[in-house]
């Protein structure tokens, strides 16, 4: 599938989804991935791209925790990693991000970027979560302060995303 070319915010996005999968399969934590030579996207990495693949680590157990409970019938080690760390970005940006934007927006760059690296079901399976997640977001964010410690041991995460001391699982 040809992509279109990605500018300003969408490309951010789509640099924050490199960099998350990037640290998923090579068992990195984001910084590391930073640091490293590790980088695979072309020309200088935006800082908007840094910020969510940061933000996305730093609230991963929350963000996980939602996304397991919107997305029924699907363990996040079942759904595939580009529409994996796509929600990640597109739950950081509708929770999270500083600037927020409105909800649709964020919904359909994540649908965008979903046709671009993911499946032929992704898009779908993207706006479906992520509209629930809009809709019922209270039901999956009860307390975002307390939520992320109470959660991180019940559900499916990717440590080294974000904890660099899970180095003895590599």
């Amino acid at each position: 599938m040809s992509r279109k070319v990605e500018r300003g915010r969408t490309l951010a996005r789509s640099q924050a989804l490199q960099l998350l999968f990037q640290a998923e399969i090579t068992r990195r934590t984001v910084e590391e991935v930073l640091a490293g030579d590790y980088l695979i996207s072309k020309g200088p990495l935006d800082p908007y791209a840094v910020e969510i693949a940061r933000g996305c680590a730093d609230h991963l157990s929350t963000i996980d925790s939602a996304l397991q409970r919107a997305s029924e019938n699907w363990s996040l080690s079942r759904m595939p990693g580009a529409d994996r760390n796509l929600l990640r970005v597109a739950v950081y940006e509708l929770r999270y991000a500083p600037d927020r934007l409105d909800d649709a927006v964020v919904i359909n760059e994540a649908v965008e970027l979903a046709k671009a690296y993911g499946t032929d079901e992704s898009a779908s399976f993207v706006n479906g979560v992520l509209g629930r997640v809009v809709r019922e977001g209270d039901r999956f964010f009860p307390s975002d302060s307390s939520s992320e410690e109470a959660e991180a041991s019940s559900i499916e995460v990717a440590p080294s995303i974000a904890d660099p001391s899970s180095e003895e699982e590599r």
